[in-house]
């Protein structure tokens, strides 16, 4: 079996190696026993179950709530020589018979179905005329009421069991707590699974975080700075994402937006033209992603601040699937959660909105403390790191902590002299000597602490006060219009008992961490890419199903010159070296001659 599993992986998917625990979830399957995997995106769950579904005598079945994803997973099957399919709701009547009678006839090693058709009659009891060896359940997470994206009608998959006993069943999610694991298992009445908690650690990419004072310039200035990567930048509102989208295509970045708000074709449009490279900036709401396989987004941008620590790992997630260095920037400000907490209060259900508060808090936590952001990120997840992973602003020489107590000492001056009853602009405003009417009326430009920072910006006082939230040396009561109020921390920094220190921060995101990543020759790499693009327009597909860049920077460090050292790159199989290697061979030697 061991031989089979490593051919089948070489041959039809191009690798010579597995990612971390796929032999042993493989070998499970094969071997009839259920699975339940917690993988980072990027892991490499889909071959987890396309692999055993070369092996298996029968059907393998993936269910999958993300409809506007399975025609990409097919095709992308499909390109690896392994003959699928799928049926949801955007298929006709005569394309869902033509996918039944290839499975009726045993064509189809591979259906990809959505959770809603368990629902329709008559669907459960033609799967069980049909050999089937194996269902797999993807995005499992959804099963369960205490996962970020519960979805009801999985709750329809709690009878697989029952219509299907002897059948192996699967279930991959890539974000889950331990008590969402332990539920998903629950379930699906998975029986005595092999349990696979893969780390949550993306190595690939890169977190920064930096104050936001001109979102707009700042998302411009990052982008010029990646000129030619592909990104997605997530803006809350609908018309954060049109005001951005327009600011960029103004200043001579083409971008597209994405929200709810737009027509269905014209969404369909623009995820289109950005899946197959047509376009590298999308600008969306939080929408945008779900449905989507790209393997080559350079970078993710949040523009504002998510509304949990899981949200955002699910959204920067989407960066560097390929393995491949990519950035992930969060343009912070406190100013954000007013507007989320808004929507909080409006949750009915007080334990929901418990929740929510306490996700809300650690994503602050998260973006306030200068603490190593990838040991943040694990920490949510139960798993341990040790920090300094040398792939964060925290960690690669990007913060240096300065000491900031005088100006500390007149932040928590004058938040006491007001009896602690304003908020952030208020206080700044005092500090820097603002002549303002509402100070006049309140006799604040009296206090002896009016003015004493008027030398500074308002955007250098947001980021004491910043620290000093961080920190815990004050307190913001959000439901009292977020006034300021100093802790006992403060007290001890106020009164000289305490020092305090700022992180000073320096934005060099693109340093010495690009060393760790072969880059082979940039000319060629673009050659190559170009290459791709126009095979792939020939073939109506998206650029990464040809290759993915990380197969495309390898080709440029290994010069392949043969087809057996073309099959030599990881990621090039059997079914790509007949369709695409002559090409791409003649664009190598072409290059070598010339250079």
């Amino acid at each position: 079996m061991k031989n089979n599993i490593k051919k089948t992986l070489q041959t039809t998917f191009g690798y010579s190696e597995f990612k971390p625990n796929q032999e042993e979830i493989i070998t499970s399957i094969l071997e009839g026993r259920d699975v339940f995997a917690a993988m980072p995106t990027g892991g490499g769950k889909s071959l987890c179950y396309q692999l055993p579904a070369m092996l298996l005598s029968g059907l393998t079945v993936v269910i999958s709530p993300l409809i506007a994803l399975m025609k990409d997973q097919v095709d992308a099957a499909v390109e690896n020589g392994i003959t699928a399919g799928f049926i949801n709701s955007s298929l006709s009547y005569e394309d869902a018979d033509n996918v039944f009678y290839l499975l009726k006839s045993g064509k189809l090693k591979l259906l990809y179905i959505a959770p809603e058709r368990f629902a329709v009659e008559g669907f459960i009891s033609r799967l069980q005329n049909i050999n089937l060896s194996h269902i797999s359940v993807d995005e499992a997470h959804c099963v369960s009421e205490w996962g970020h994206d519960f979805r009801p009608d999985y709750l329809l998959l709690s009878r697989l069991r029952e219509y299907f006993p002897n059948i192996v069943i699967s279930a991959f999610t890539a974000t889950a707590t331990i008590k969402v694991q332990s539920d998903i298992i629950t379930q699906l009445k998975l029986k005595k699974p092999l349990r696979i908690r893969a780390s949550f650690n993306r190595k690939e990419l890169y977190y920064s975080i930096i104050r936001k004072s001109n979102a707009n310039q700042q998302i411009l200035e990052f982008i010029r700075d990646h000129s030619g990567d592909s990104g997605i930048v997530y803006r809350t509102t609908r018309k954060d994402v049109e005001s951005t989208s327009a600011f960029l295509n103004k200043h001579g970045i083409t971008s597209l937006p994405y929200h709810a708000g737009l027509a269905d074709d014209e969404r369909k449009r623009n995820q289109n033209l950005y899946k197959k490279d047509e376009v590298d900036i999308v600008v969306a709401t939080i929408a945008f992603g779900m449905g989507i396989d790209k393997s080559n987004v350079r970078f993710i941008i949040h523009g504002d601040l998510p509304k949990s620590i899981e949200s955002y790992y699910q959204e920067t997630g989407r960066a560097g699937r390929d393995g491949e260095l990519s950035y992930c920037l969060l343009l912070y400000s406190r100013g954000d959660t007013g507007k989320i907490l808004y929507h909080i209060r409006n949750i009915e259900d007080e334990d929901e909105q418990i929740r929510a508060r306490n996700n809300l808090s650690r994503m602050i936590s998260y973006a306030e403390t200068s603490v190593c952001r990838r040991k943040q990120l694990l920490s949510y997840f139960d798993e341990a790191y040790p920090g300094d992973c040398g792939m964060c602003d925290s960690c690669n020489d990007e913060v240096e902590l300065v000491d900031g107590t005088v100006d500390a000492q007149k932040v928590l001056s004058a938040i006491k002299r007001v009896d602690e009853r304003f908020g952030i602009t208020y206080i700044i405003d005092i500090v820097r000597g603002a002549n303002t009417v509402r100070i006049r009326q309140y006799g604040h430009d009296q206090l002896p602490t009016y003015g004493v920072g008027k030398g500074e910006s308002k955007n250098y006082w947001h980021r004491v006060i910043d620290e000093l939230l961080g920190q815990e040396c004050i307190s913001r009561d959000e439901d009292q219009y977020g006034i300021l109020r100093i802790t006992e921390k403060g007290k001890q920094i106020l009164y000289g008992n305490k020092t305090f220190s700022v992180a000073k921060r320096y934005s060099t995101m693109k340093s010495k961490v690009t060393a760790d990543y072969e880059q082979g020759n940039e000319a060629l790499f673009d050659h190559l890419k170009k290459l791709r693009l126009l095979l792939a327009r020939e073939k109506g597909l998206p650029p990464y199903m040809i290759f993915s860049d990380k197969t495309i920077r390898e080709m440029c460090v290994k010069l392949p010159q043969s087809k057996n050292s073309f099959l030599a790159v990881n990621g090039v199989g059997q079914v790509k070296l007949e369709s695409y290697g002559d090409d791409f061979l003649e664009c190598i030697k072409e290059y070598s001659i010339k250079s």
